[in-house]
């Protein structure tokens, strides 16, 4: 039996052998630090046999694929420590998710926060007995048994979940000492090798994310390899807590919502309408200076165009409900997103290929029905806008407008202060529509744009949509979280569900290429992303209040001429007669880029102090000199590609 290992090198064998033991064939130290194998591109347990030639590769703890199996294994562990220590408990699913894992209990009378700590010590025990995890099919009968006690389990049974392990016919268990759970695996070899974790907090969920089911008590958690990794989590997650935009939104009184709104709606205030209106602004502007044309479209639409577009077939749950008037039998859909109305701008004409690309860009407003449970502040509500725009271009043309796209998008991103970005690159799945060859281009498109831009990239595959291929840009925030912003989405649906046609340059009508992109994705969630990354402080030309003049003493007059230099600033004049040090601390608590300080002297030797956000000072200095300090403090980028 030939065994192939990544570097293409080969291993033979008499014999069948586990994953393990191939790992111990290969040294030592790779089968202590060994936490799972890939057979012929099957993850799986290291206990699994190997019965014929295979392709193998043999993950360690330094591998993420390692970490997120040792999440999933950590979510059964805590189902465990549950019930043993809550034995009436109701558990329903629990995976591995980005940073940590979750499992969803009903019990009996609702635990408290108090209790996750009674929770962990229970896992801890559970931990130091290493007991294995062992994979077992049976049969749906013989599942619906043993879980006959468990309403959850038996529905995941009875409605064959495989998400969850459960197939046609059978069930895939794992089981460790006594404790048995649905699940596909692959899992850690043993209940030792979680070592460093921490349960982080309690939450309410619906059974299966569907409101009108039973709602459960989530207990969420994070696990790593090593304690420093684990540290280090934690203190990014304390971090995280103070940079929150829901509580620096309250604080600086950037947006608010009410009960007469609804869930996932919101209310700017004047300080976070200002702020908007400048990324809104800079949006717009780089958009003109990049060949865009704008357009305005409405907010409802006929049913006929949500059906042409396979909105209400493939989206519908996502819509918000049908509105209807007594003067016509049609329904209408407010929009969960704008591109039908772009494409019926384009077909108002005849097109030419002389007149391609054309780009349409809107700040459209959209509505969807999003969960109550996946609501979060800005950055997933259910009414929004999109800095969204629709390319019509030919497919010779698809290269050069994919990569000024990219270049583009880029580019915007690093005027807002996002300079660390990496991408996906989403292929085509099994389910999709179109001719080989406009896949394989439009792939090579934008991976040779990826390229060009030398942008870090993972290629996901099969994980494009059912009708072209995308880009997905991610960035970094200043404590190291990545953020999904841009999308760059290949379409070869909407062109023929509209039969959209420009006419080329043998006169025939042919169907253009349609590319779906948006930079910054929704304003709201671009606001709270840069709310959390500054931490409230942004940058001089994005803050809401840019310069606070403090006054000291009768100084009316240099005032007055202050102001007049300063005027193309958005200012805040405090002259209240209180201690200078009670309005210096209020300014900064307000996250004032620059306090200008004046006092009598100052007046009189035409000087002024300045104090920066960063805790930096310029005291007593020319008031031209300190004009130039501000003006540099305060410049707004230049978007220039």
């Amino acid at each position: 039996m030939n065994i192939t290992l990544p570097d293409n090198s080969v291993r033979k064998f008499n014999n069948e052998l586990s994953g393990y033991d191939l790992a111990s064939d290969i040294s030592r130290s790779l089968a202590k630090d060994a936490v799972c194998i890939e057979i012929n591109g099957q993850l799986t347990d290291l206990n699994t046999l190997i019965k014929e030639d295979s392709k193998c590769r043999i993950f360690t703890s330094n591998d993420q694929t390692s970490l997120e199996v040792l999440r999933h294994s950590s979510a059964h562990i805590l189902a465990q420590a549950v019930l043993n220590l809550f034995p009436n408990t109701k558990y329903g699913v629990g995976p591995s998710i980005e940073d940590g894992f979750y499992y969803d209990f009903l019990f009996e009378n609702n635990i408290k926060e108090d209790d996750l700590l009674k929770i962990e010590k229970e896992m801890h025990k559970i931990v130091l007995e290493k007991q294995h995890f062992s994979k077992e099919f049976i049969s749906d009968k013989e599942a619906l048994k043993i879980f006959s006690n468990q309403q959850f389990k038996q529905e995941l049974i009875n409605t064959a979940d495989k998400g969850e392990g459960v197939g046609e016919g059978q069930v895939s268990t794992y089981k460790n000492k006594d404790f048995i759970d649905l699940c596909k695996g692959p899992h850690i070899p043993n209940t030792g090798y979680l070592k460093h974790f921490k349960l982080t907090k309690l939450a309410g969920a619906y059974w299966r994310g569907i409101e009108t089911n039973p709602q459960l008590q989530r207990i969420y958690g994070t696990a790593w390899f090593t304690k420093d990794d684990l540290n280090k989590y934690l203190t990014r997650q304390k971090e995280a807590e103070k940079r929150d935009h829901r509580k620096l939104g309250r604080e600086l009184k950037l947006f608010t919502t009410a009960d007469e709104l609804g869930p996932g709606q919101y209310l700017w205030q004047p300080n976070g309408s200002i702020l908007r209106n400048q990324i809104e602004e800079f949006s717009k502007s780089a958009h003109i200076n990049n060949g865009y044309e704008f357009v305005n479209t409405p907010h409802i639409g006929r049913s006929i165009l949500w059906e042409t577009s396979g909105h209400l077939d493939h989206y519908k749950e996502g819509m918000y409900p049908a509105l209807t008037t007594e003067d016509t039998d049609d329904d209408y859909y407010l929009k969960p997103m704008n591109c039908p109305f772009h494409i019926l701008v384009y077909k108002n004409d005849i097109r030419s290929y002389r007149e391609l690309p054309i780009r349409y860009f809107e700040l459209g407003s959209v509505y969807r029905m999003e969960k109550t449970g996946v609501l979060h502040g800005l950055l997933r509500a259910r009414g929004f806008t999109q800095d969204d725009a629709h390319i019509f271009t030919t497919i010779d043309n698809l290269n050069d407008e994919i990569l000024n796209l990219l270049t583009f998008s880029i580019k915007l991103l690093n005027c807002f202060g996002f300079t660390e970005i990496e991408a996906d690159l989403s292929t085509r799945p099994n389910d999709s529509i179109g001719e080989d060859k406009d896949w394989e281009n439009a792939t090579k498109s934008l991976e040779e744009a990826l390229n060009q831009q030398k942008i870090s990239y993972k290629i996901a595959q099969g994980e494009g949509a059912f009708y072209g291929p995308k880009i997905d840009l991610h960035i970094k925030d200043a404590i190291g979280r990545r953020w999904q912003l841009t999308t760059i989405q290949i379409d070869f649906a909407q062109p023929n569900n509209f039969s959209l046609e420009y006419v080329n340059s043998e006169n025939k009508k042919v169907r253009p290429v349609m590319i779906h992109r948006a930079l910054l994705g929704s304003i709201e969630r671009f606001t709270g992303i840069l709310i959390e990354h500054y931490a409230g402080e942004f940058p001089g030309w994005l803050a809401p209040n840019q310069i606070n003049i403090l006054t000291v003493g009768k100084v009316d007059e240099y005032l007055n001429f202050i102001i007049s230099k300063l005027s193309k600033y958005r200012l805040n004049i405090d002259d209240r007669n209180i201690r200078l040090g009670e309005k210096i601390h209020e300014s900064r608590k307000n996250k004032v880029p620059i306090t200008v300080i004046i006092g009598e002297n100052d007046a009189k030797n035409k000087s002024i102090a300045i104090n920066y956000l960063d805790g930096s000072e310029e005291k007593d200095i020319d008031f031209n000199e300190g004009i130039k300090s501000i003006n540099k403090k305060l410049k707004k980028p230049v978007f220039k590609i």
